[in-house]
């Protein structure tokens, strides 16, 4: 809950079109050793969003400051990964990045800049609108089952027209945090914290293999799809059931590990989900056995 009111305090900048917060400080207490990447991704979330949402990254990032158990290491680790799944690739980070390009070869003419062409599905670009105007649409596309249709769009900076159409995607920013995928965003985000803080307490010693379980989500289309639900697929079965005491793992990273080890690009996820039930029933004969003897 606390997350959730956060974001909605950050979002009321774009409410009126104007986010003139000052840029967040560091958390107190934060390692030397951690500083530097803290400090680049409050920078790069001011430009991917703006001073409130980079806010929003050092309020998360603080509850773990001078946590127990978490050490210089396991805390930058944290705060590098949060960063590139709160700085996720959407069309317009793309454009807001070829607009950078452009603006940083200003002064070089005869430079010569290639079209950047992107394949989404149209899910996906719907996605990146206000929810109040992409949800009917998306229902929509489901009913003539249009929804995952592949899309290409072209990012360019070489003309006017095309610098131009880049400056409306990127003005899009103003909105991306009422779109939808932001809202399935900033739900895997807090999950994974969630499991973190979980971790931290019940099984201290698995806690950094699921923080690396983050880079299992990267991208976007059909390769973060099926990212996102394989990550879905291991703290469902193996993650959480362990962290509630439904299931007896001593050693939940090396679990985590060999479920990783089985992912494809499968989108029926057959040899992980084959994977996974066989932990889970080695973790329950195990407990079987335990108790006769």
């Amino acid at each position: 809950m606390t997350g959730v009111l956060s974001s909605l305090r950050y979002l009321l900048a774009d409410i009126i079109g104007v986010d003139d917060e000052a840029p967040p400080f560091l958390p107190d207490g934060l390692p030397e050793g951690a500083a530097p990447i803290v400090s680049e991704g409050i920078h790069l979330l001011i430009d991917y969003q703006g001073p409130s949402y980079a806010g929003l990254y050092v309020h998360r990032l603080r509850r773990f400051v001078g946590r127990r158990g978490v050490d210089d290491v396991m805390l930058g680790e944290i705060a590098r990964l949060m960063v590139m799944r709160m700085s996720y690739e959407d069309p317009i980070r793309i454009a807001q990045s070829k607009l950078a390009e452009a603006e940083m070869a200003s002064g070089a003419p005869n430079v010569r800049f290639a079209d950047d062409i992107r394949k989404f599905r149209l899910d996906e670009l719907i996605g990146a609108l206000p929810a109040i105007v992409a949800e009917p649409v998306l229902d929509a596309l489901e009913w003539v089952g249009w929804l995952h249709m592949p899309v290409s769009i072209r990012f360019g900076n070489a003309s006017r027209w095309s610098i131009r159409r880049l400056r409306i995607e990127a003005g899009l920013r103003r909105w991306r945090l009422f779109s939808v995928r932001y809202a399935k965003e900033r739900v895997w985000v807090e999950r994974w914290l969630h499991m973190i803080d979980r971790s931290l307490t019940r099984q201290p010693a698995a806690t950094s293999t699921i923080v690396r379980t983050a880079t299992m989500v990267q991208g976007y289309g059909d390769a973060y799809r099926q990212g996102l639900a394989d990550w879905h697929a291991i703290i469902d079965g193996l993650v959480k059931p362990t962290l509630d005491e439904n299931l007896p793992f001593a050693d939940l990273a090396a679990a985590v590990a060999e479920a990783r080890a089985a992912v494809t690009p499968d989108p029926r996820q057959a040899a992980l989900k084959r994977t996974i039930a066989e932990i889970r029933a080695r973790a329950r004969e195990q407990r079987r056995v335990a108790n006769s003897e």
